[in-house]
Formats: structure tokens, C-alpha cells, sequence
């Protein structure tokens, strides 16, 4: 059950990449073009939340259920294993916290009244959210692992 779930957090993790790029790339391309917030806007910043929400709850599975490192950590602590204590504390903090940032953001906008607050405001808590997530990433795993 652990290799499965690994499996499909490994597929989501490029998901959330490329719908949040995706999305980021829409909003600055919407404040330099100063066009009007659109349906197509719209639904990128949708897909990028409802693909971070996936890989969060995807990612609790791992961490709270069927992982072994998790359950060390809860259990022992990190022994001085530095990737036990990355994926213990630091990943689920920052890959946490990131999601957060993009449900705040994308609540914001959506909310916003002119096409370029919701632009502005996509591009600040999405940019926020990627570089959270990019220093959350295990660098020190492969990027693609053999399934």
C-alpha cells in the first residue's frame, strides 16, 4: 500500500507543477497584457488548487497512515537521520504551508473586484506557493523514479 501511495504522490507532485506554473504564467501574462480576468483564468487557478488539495490529501495518506519514515519519526524521532527528519518536520511543514498560501490566494482573487487585483493577487500567493513547494522538494531524490 506504501509503494502505491508513493506512486501516485510522485505522478500528483508533476500535476501540481505544471497546473501551478500554468496558472502563475496566466496571471502574468494577465497583468502585462492588462486584459480582462477570464473563464480559461479562472479555471487554471481552480485546477492548480484542486490538484494541491489532491497531492495534500495524498500526501497525509503517506504521512499519517502508511509510511514507515513517518511513523519512525512519530515514534523515535529522526536518530540524526537527516531524510527522516526531512520528510518528519520539514516537508510536511512547507508543502503544508504552501497550500495554504494558495487557498488564501486563490480565495483572495476570486473575491477581488478589478481584473488586475485578481491577477496581482494570483501572482503574489502563487509565486509564495512555488517557492515554498521548491524548497520543500526532496532534491535529494530522484526527480523520476522507476515504477
Amino acid at each position: 500500500m506504501y509503494e502505491i501511495f508513493v506512486v501516485f504522490h510522485s505522478i500528483f507532485r508533476w500535476l501540481v507543477l505544471v497546473s501551478l506554473l500554468y496558472s502563475l504564467g496566466r496571471s502574468i501574462h494577465g497583468l502585462i497584457s492588462k486584459r480582462t480576468f477570464n473563464k480559461a483564468d479562472s479555471l487554471a487557478r481552480l485546477l492548480a488548487g484542486t490538484m494541491s488539495h489532491t497531492q495534500l490529501l495524498i500526501g497525509f495518506t503517506l504521512y499519517f497512515v502508511v509510511s514507515p519514515i513517518t511513523q519512525f519519526f512519530m515514534k523515535s524521532g529522526s536518530g540524526g537521520n537527516h531524510e527522516i527528519w526531512f520528510f518528519g518536520i520539514y516537508h510536511i511543514a512547507l508543502m503544508f504551508g504552501a497550500i495554504v498560501v494558495m487557498t488564501i490566494g486563490g480565495s483572495l482573487a476570486k473575491r477581488a473586484t478589478t481584473d488586475y487585483a485578481k491577477f496581482k493577487t494570483i501572482t503574489i500567493y502563487f509565486s509564495i506557493a512555488l517557492a515554498l513547494i521548491l524548497l520543500a522538494i526532496p532534491w535529494f531524490r530522484p526527480l523520476f523514479r522507476n515504477f
